[in-house]
């Protein structure tokens, strides 16, 4: 039994306190006023251009109205009669500084377990950027869309932790639906000064595509005008691109089988794998070299409210970006059994839109592996025709290692499916290590990588994918020449 003593506590507990009872007429409600909560990582300013609706009121006036903005319409909704004059590139420029030695909390958002930048989060906000210089360009009467990643370049690491600064413009647009958009991060120079090419971190392309918001379908937009030789420079880089991705399509495996090179090592891999399984044949496979269906790395998700774009309904690209990025860094070290140095984003495309509340499935597969400095060529190694097939390989300069994330999206019942993009990630390991297709679907997947790192390649010897887009003359890419590795503050 309670003692009374407990009981006497506990009933002047529950007794209602009369001096606090005010008539409802006069009394004052205490509400609870919270700060917009930035729920996916996306820096404040760029997040408040993004998200402009709350969920609740967004889906409430979808549930009233009846009308389902994902859904395709036979009425347009641009007006016929906008106006198309050409804007200048200065027009669209934007640009955000992120005060990462300012504001130590930004920390949680942008920095990984080891102090260092998290570049999968820095890519959220690229995107996000992209969106911004995207309608400064095109206005608010259109949607548009992230369609492809042209390549995300790491130029120079940063060796210390520093405000960073995010700035863009559109580069490349003739009037029909895409732009192409060129981004760079670099270290924020002091106030009055200009950005030295030394102090860029990473160089990036977009392309975008607008469409009419109700039928979908692209739309016409205002092409750049062109004034200074610099802004030709940059013009002309955007439309070479813009061929050079219209040739690629057409000599795609889809459309065309590999060529006479691509032939040959496919072959000589294939006989390759015959002398591994040939029990009269003392040639086995080496510990270095792993088949390709051991190296898979997959993962699904919900998509939630918070990582919608600015049409409320869609998952934005930059959080696509940053999750596969991140199974992407985890598939290399788990192949390689050490810590990736991110070298580029690769051309990757987006496919069709992941709606909120649907299920994200992606896959990533070791595609390609490349050896740096250890004597026999490329194709040698990864062929697995090299001198040094019956044990451990000399110790060279690590490899090379290019990661393919395949997406695809379907609804929570599980009824459809839709591919939503293909991404492309290359790191720098530091072990010799090679992967070895078997299949004829892993054949033409590391045929395809190895296509992507050759271009790479070339784009970086041609001065293309570094800051010769956004300004910085003369950037050839340099962290993807050398090995990338050495005292660094990014991942």
């Amino acid at each position: 039994m309670p003692s009374r003593k407990l009981l006497g506590i506990a009933s002047r507990l529950l007794k209602p306190q009369a001096k606090s009872l005010v008539p409802c007429s006069k009394a004052t409600r205490q509400l609870h006023v919270s700060p917009r909560w930035q729920t996916d990582g996306v820096f404040k300013e760029l997040n408040e251009m993004r998200v402009r609706t709350p969920w609740i009121e967004a889906l409430s006036k979808k549930r009233e109205g009846g009308i389902d903005t994902t859904q395709r319409s036979s009425i347009p909704a641009t007006p016929s009669n906008r106006d198309l004059t050409p804007k200048r590139m200065s027009d669209s420029y934007h640009r955000v500084v992120i005060p990462l030695a300012q504001d130590p909390w930004l920390g949680d958002n942008y920095l990984n377990a080891n102090g260092q930048i998290r570049l999968g989060t820095i890519f959220m906000d690229l995107d996000a950027l992209s969106g911004v210089i995207a309608y400064k360009h095109t206005g608010e009467s259109v949607t548009t869309v992230t369609a492809a990643v042209d390549r995300i370049t790491i130029n120079h690491h940063l060796k210390e932790l520093c405000d960073l600064e995010l700035s863009g413009q559109v580069t490349f647009a003739t009037g029909r639906s895409s732009m192409e958009i060129s981004i760079q991060v670099a270290k924020a120079p002091e106030k009055g000064a200009s950005v030295q090419k030394e102090d860029v971190l990473m160089t990036c392309a977009f392309t975008m595509v607008s469409l009419d918001p109700n039928t979908k379908k692209p739309v016409a937009i205002c092409p750049v005008k062109v004034e200074t030789e610099e802004e030709k420079h940059l013009f002309a880089l955007g439309e070479k691109n813009y061929n050079i991705k219209k040739a690629r399509a057409k000599t795609g495996l889809r459309k065309q089988t590999p060529n006479d090179e691509e032939s040959d090592l496919i072959h000589a891999m294939w006989l390759r794998q015959l002398d591994y399984h040939d029990p009269n044949n003392p040639l086995r496979k080496p510990p270095h070299t792993h088949y390709m269906s051991s190296t898979t790395l997959s993962s699904s998700q919900i998509m939630q409210p918070q990582y919608r774009n600015r049409h409320n309904f869609m998952i934005f690209g930059g959080y696509l970006l940053k999750t596969t990025f991140e199974l992407a860094f985890c598939c290399a070290a788990a192949f390689s059994h050490s810590r990736p140095t991110f070298l580029s984003l690769d051309p990757s495309t987006f496919d069709n839109p992941v709606p909120v509340g649907s299920v994200l499935y992606l896959k990533a597969t070791v595609a390609y592996t490349e050896a740096i400095g250890n004597g026999a060529s490329d194709a040698q190694k990864t062929a697995g025709l090299s001198d040094e097939d019956n044990g451990e390989k000399k110790q060279g300069g690590g490899t090379r290692v290019q990661i393919r994330i395949d997406s695809k999206v379907r609804d929570i019942e599980h009824g459809s499916t839709k591919p939503t993009g293909q991404f492309n990630y290359t790191f720098l390991v530091d072990r010799d290590i090679d992967v070895m297709p078997q299949t004829y679907e892993e054949f033409m997947i590391w045929v395809d990588a190895r296509r992507r790192v050759e271009r790479g390649r070339e784009s970086i010897d041609a001065g293309e994918a570094g800051g010769d887009r956004t300004g910085v003359r003369g950037e050839t890419g340099e962290a993807g020449k050398k090995d990338g590795r050495g005292p660094r503050i990014t991942e």
